[in-house]
């Protein structure tokens, strides 16, 4: 006798093939965050034509929310699930080596030009929930609740001078009427193929943008005694940073990056200001206050040092992924039928971070890894690579690859996670 799951399963296998389609088309049109467009464009298409209840557009940005409500529900008055998709790219080159690879740059973006491409897998969490978009609109009829589906832009950050990403989907109400009782997301990680690795606690570590701003006084680099240097200064910054670690609880993994510096000068004029751009990660949220106090002092101290001045603004504040363990033990029943008990992992919590927090941390649910490389885990839950394949290639990597013949098991865990929880089935007892 068939069930619900087999139907979800049919439908799935049904559209695999366009679920791919719709991937390499993502992947090689990647838009950076905040300039979506295209991608938005693609997504509130599809959603049109599954004729859904709504789909709103323009949400902090390029947002965009499908309405499903389910006939089983009398309109949509019980369970509400979000499934969410992250859409941008980074400014990335695309070594991936894939004859679908990405060959845009982008002159205009604050801070560019720069190249883009799906180095973090995004491309698949769009094509996988327009994929579960299609399953689910099929059995619409069967469904007791109403089911979201969350494609949010800028989740890897929006130019310092603007809004968006998860945050500003809620303040602008994106979730408002109905509002969820579950969120749910996926990532794309490299682990084993098909694998879903799951971890109670904080999953993904809690973060923050620092913009460090260094002072000093333009002049000629032929006379550097008649002005303020504020190169070594902003040199000797990131050097002590290296120091934060020694002066911090060794036990709860911090680590503060300095990732893009702008400086105001020429080859042979020592600039006025020097800018540098980094990330703070705290795997524990309450230690992000004093690595911020320390940094501070680390900056103003450092720059006075050299006759300069300096100021520490922390931006893009976002929390840490956290899974219960009563959301764990209720998903893993749904998560061993997608991928079989074999494949269901104890995952390891990384200082990666991920603004799904906003949502899963404010309506309760859950977000895991999909593996999609060729890799295997070791003893401690990290991938290694399997020799023969195409190797161990981390998100944010030039070569980060995803396997295509996974998108289908990320199509049916949405699907299956969504009806388990309108069913009562998936919910913290």
């Amino acid at each position: 006798m068939s069930t619900i799951y087999d139907e979800l399963d049919r439908h799935a296998n049904a559209i695999a093939a366009q679920v791919v389609r719709w991937r390499h088309h993502l992947h090689q049109h990647p838009e950076l965050p905040n300039r979506e467009s295209n991608t938005a464009e693609l997504i509130a298409d599809h959603l049109r034509s599954l004729k859904l209840d709504e789909v709103r557009t323009g949400i902090a940005g390029h947002g965009v929310v499908g309405v499903l409500r389910g006939g089983a529900d009398g309109g949509g008055s019980g369970a509400v699930i979000a499934l969410r998709a992250d859409i941008d790219a980074l400014p990335v080159p695309d070594l991936s080596g894939v004859d679908f690879a990405a060959h845009v740059v982008d002159k205009d973006y604050p801070g560019g030009p720069f190249p883009v491409s799906h180095a973090c897998g995004h491309d698949c969490h769009i094509s996988m929930l327009m994929g579960a978009a299609s399953v689910l609109a099929a059995v619409r009829e069967q469904l007791p609740g109403t089911v979201l589906f969350v494609f949010q832009p800028a989740e890897e950050g929006p130019p310092v001078d603007e809004k968006g990403g998860a945050r500003e989907m809620l303040a602008q109400g994106a979730f408002d009427n109905p509002a969820p009782t579950m969120a749910f997301g996926l990532h794309v990680w490299p682990y084993p193929k098909g694998d879903i690795g799951y971890w109670a606690g904080n999953l993904f570590s809690s973060s923050c943008l620092v913009k460090i701003t260094v002072t000093g006084q333009q002049v000629h680099g032929s006379t550097p005694w008649m002005g303020i240097d504020p190169m070594p200064a902003a040199a000797a910054i990131v050097t002590g940073i290296g120091q934060l670690y020694r002066e911090l609880d060794a036990y709860d993994p911090i680590t503060v990056s300095i990732g893009h510096i702008e400086d105001v000068g020429r080859f042979n004029i020592i600039g006025q200001t020097v800018t540098l751009l980094g990330t703070i990660r705290c795997a524990v949220e309450s230690d992000m206050t004093e690595v911020q106090k320390r940094l501070d002092t680390l900056v103003e101290h450092t720059a006075l040092a050299y006759n300069a001045t300096a100021t520490a603004d922390f931006l893009q504040h976002v929390p840490a992924v956290h899974n219960t363990e009563k959301w764990i033990e209720a998903a893993l029943p749904t998560f061993r039928r997608v991928a079989g008990d074999e494949k269901v992992v104890q995952s390891v919590p990384t200082l990666a971070c991920d603004d799904v927090s906003e949502f899963v941390n404010k309506y309760g649910g859950l977000y895991v890894l999909l593996g999609v490389q060729d890799t295997q885990l070791a003893p401690h839950g990290m991938p290694t690579p399997i020799p023969g394949g195409r190797g161990l290639a981390m998100n944010h990597n030039p070569h980060f690859y995803a396997d295509d013949d996974t998108l289908v098991t990320g199509v049916r865990l949405h699907s299956h996670v969504a009806y388990d929880h309108l069913a009562g089935i998936l919910s913290p007892k």
